[in-house]
């Protein structure tokens, strides 16, 4: 006799095969989310092969979560993230999100999935779908394209990092510039700066912020503080004008370095931020994982060695919600 999963097996051939079938299907029901998705696992396997030269074809499974039935109240816990009351974030081989195949681990099959209690909000912008939702174990929780922004049990950690590490370095650093940072939670962390008199803050999306005030307010606090001004434009175009050596310090918290983000990780950027900086003025950079992302963190580092002719180190800080995040 064998035991595969907890089943008595017989050595007849047929009778492994089918169990190692049955036990497959246990697997990637469990990896769905709940035993009794099996069907759905399957619905969206056949349909990935169907459609996988059409990136615009989602399963319907996974479009609206039909682990929920029609009616008004659940769907508005419906969203293309969510399913089966879980959200999750799947990166794919370019290291781009993509919610086409929610539970196939894409790259290096990796997964992050979080329960949802409840959604709170759902928008698109000018730039990014805007995402904010209850969940079970880290509060609520902010998801910019797909993509966890934070969550209210953990988002210190990231924001007393990238805001901290930079301004202790430097001796009473009086003017400050925060790159992104919409959340407010940067915003926060400067402003326990005895020092600082001027924090600028450069945001592209203005939702974001209305979105942080609404339903974090223990990060927008960050913008009540009388030193703060806010300017509502793109960043490159708003640093490319400021005046030279005008910081002691600049903060860039951005998004994942894709689409219009990328530029935020190279020379020319680097080059724009060097000439805002006063002399002995410090950056610091959003500068992804050194898990995953050691060729970005290269190049980021290469880029900032050749531009500023200081020193340059990578620090790294335990987010559990945010593998994917560290500064530079």
């Amino acid at each position: 006799m064998v035991k595969i999963c907890g089943d008595s097996l017989s050595s007849n051939s047929v009778s492994v095969k089918r169990s190692a079938a049955a036990a497959k299907l246990r697997e990637e029901a469990v990896v769905f989310g709940q035993e009794e998705d099996r069907e759905a696992v399957v619905m969206c396997r056949k349909w990935n092969v169907n459609h996988e030269n059409d990136p615009t074809n989602i399963p319907p499974c996974c479009l609206k979560a039909q682990a929920f039935t029609p009616n008004a109240e659940l769907e508005a816990n419906c969203h293309a993230t969510v399913v089966s009351g879980w959200f999750t974030e799947h990166q794919n081989s370019s290291g781009h999100y993509n919610f086409k195949y929610f539970n196939e681990f894409l790259l290096t099959g990796e997964a992050h999935s979080l329960e949802v209690k409840k959604i709170l909000f759902k928008e698109r912008s000018k730039f990014q779908e805007v995402l904010v939702f209850e969940s079970a174990t880290y509060g609520k929780v902010l998801v910019l394209d797909g993509i966890l922004q934070l969550t209210e049990r953990d988002e210190f950690a990231y924001q007393e990092m990238i805001a901290h590490l930079p301004l202790c370095s430097i001796k009473s650093p009086k003017n400050v510039l925060v790159v992104g940072g919409g959340d407010g939670g940067v915003l926060r962390e400067v402003a326990r700066h005895n020092s600082v008199e001027l924090i600028d803050i450069c945001e592209i999306d203005e939702i974001v912020i209305d979105v942080s005030k609404r339903f974090f307010p223990d990060l927008a606090v960050g913008f009540e503080d009388p030193r703060v001004h806010l300017h509502i434009q793109d960043a490159l175009d708003f640093i490319r004008h400021v005046p030279k050596g005008k910081y002691d310090a600049i903060i860039v918290d951005s998004s994942d370095p894709v689409g219009p983000a990328q530029d935020l990780v190279e020379k020319p950027f680097f080059e724009m931020i060097s000439n805002a900086l006063r002399p002995g003025g410090v950056l610091c950079n959003m500068a992804e994982s050194m898990w995953l992302h050691t060729h970005l963190i290269n190049d980021m580092i290469s880029a900032c060695s050749e531009v500023f002719k200081g020193s340059v180190h990578y620090a790294w800080a335990n987010v559990p919600t945010y593998p994917r995040y560290d500064s530079l």
